[in-house]
């Protein structure tokens, strides 16, 4: 995803606030249905629109609770069906608690210059490195997740993915390429996250 692609992510439903489904969220979504078993709970967290979460509960049968900052995101996933709460990262949940986070964070490298302080802005500059919301996210996933419980996480080329993997063992976490798609301007990966040890 480019800047180029920033007009075509405004406006859902009349919604200019919230992060229309792209395809980096079908990547996502595709990775997650073909990994989360029927019952597990998971968080799809910075729902936005709520796709991933909707596709994750109707293929698999699994106990979805969608997460954003956004207010607007949090409205549209319960009129979706999905319970949604408003909260930073995981700081709103439990420990041990979900069998699978899914996460397509803001992560396009943004000079300060080009910031702008809107919901959208915030559904897609990941700061200067493209890490600003993938960082403190390693930092605390690790948290929630229940025994067994893995991650997955949709990054781009634009973000560093050595970058990633690199904070990603640092903060106690293993990561392998569970799904990749090439674009013209980057190629987006999906990280299956687990924590070190298992």
């Amino acid at each position: 995803m480019t800047d180029g692609d920033r007009p075509r992510l405004a406006g859902l439903r009349g919604e200019p606030s919230v992060y229309r489904a792209a395809e980096d969220s079908r990547l996502l979504a595709t990775t997650a249905v073909a990994r989360v078993e029927h019952e597990d709970l998971v968080l799809d967290l910075g729902t936005g629109s709520g796709y991933v979460g909707e596709k994750v509960a109707e293929a698999c049968g699994a106990r979805v609770v969608a997460s954003d900052l956004n207010p607007h995101a949090c409205r549209r996933a319960r009129e979706a069906g999905l319970p949604a709460v408003r909260t930073d990262v995981v700081s709103g949940f439990g420990d041990g608690v979900f069998d699978w986070v899914l996460f397509n964070p803001p992560y396009l490298p943004t000079p300060p210059e080009r910031e702008w302080d809107d919901w959208m802005e915030r559904a897609l500059s990941g700061g200067e490195d493209g890490r600003a919301v993938v960082n403190p996210f390693l930092g605390t996933v690790r948290r929630v997740l229940a025994p067994e419980g893995r991650a997955l996480l949709l990054v781009s080329s634009l973000t560093g993915l050595d970058a990633v993997r690199n904070r990603a063992r640092n903060e106690g976490l293993t990561t392998e390429e569970a799904a990749d798609e090439a674009h013209p301007s980057e190629r987006l990966v999906v990280l299956e996250l687990a924590p070190t040890g298992r």
